[in-house]
């Protein structure tokens, strides 16, 4: 084995898949490109890393609400884009030519164009780490979209693109939850 870089060691672990995260305010939507997420159990519970250096992060905050939405490989640009610039002085939905569609629970708007879309309450902030924890209260997916590969952000600017999907269902089959 060849040594790392402790400094680049994350990017042996860099979570999965990169997502879109919607915010409203109140008086304007915005869109924040999130890498580090991870489910924290079936119910289901998610958590995902940011704070003040987002501008959506206020957002979050005072309206404990978000849309956690799943774009594809085809949008990979976008996805990059909307993660260079701040929604403080960009229209996001404008700029990336993206759908907002209304969620039933939460005010942050589903995004047409991707895979899926979750609609999440904030039940924690843990400052220390900058980690929100959140609970799904609705889901979407867009299951006639022609592109389902997701990608992953490894932290160097590359990205890695989902490939063959391997079943082991029947080997697991004690640790699903029921209806999985």
């Amino acid at each position: 084995m060849r040594l790392l870089k402790l400094s680049k060691a994350f990017t042996l672990m860099e979570s999965g898949p990169v997502v879109l995260v919607t915010t409203n305010d109140g008086k304007k939507n915005n869109i924040m490109t999130i890498s580090w997420t991870m489910v924290v159990d079936f119910t289901p519970r998610f958590a995902m890393t940011t704070g003040e250096w987002n501008y959506s992060f206020r957002a979050l905050r005072r309206t404990r609400e978000c849309v956690i939405a799943i774009p594809t490989a085809d949008m990979l640009d976008k996805v990059v884009g909307i993660g260079t610039c701040s929604g403080a002085n960009t229209d996001k939905f404008t700029r990336f030519k993206l759908t907002p569609l209304p969620g039933k629970i939460v005010k942050a708007p589903l995004i047409k164009e991707c895979l899926a879309n979750i609609e999440c309450s904030v039940v924690d902030i843990v400052r220390r780490h900058n980690i929100v924890v959140l609970d799904a209260v609705a889901a979407y997916v867009a299951p006639d979209r022609g592109e389902k590969r997701t990608v992953h952000a490894v932290g160097d600017g590359t990205f890695i693109v989902d490939g063959r999907r391997l079943n082991r269902r029947k080997l697991m089959a004690s640790k699903l939850p029921a209806g999985v």
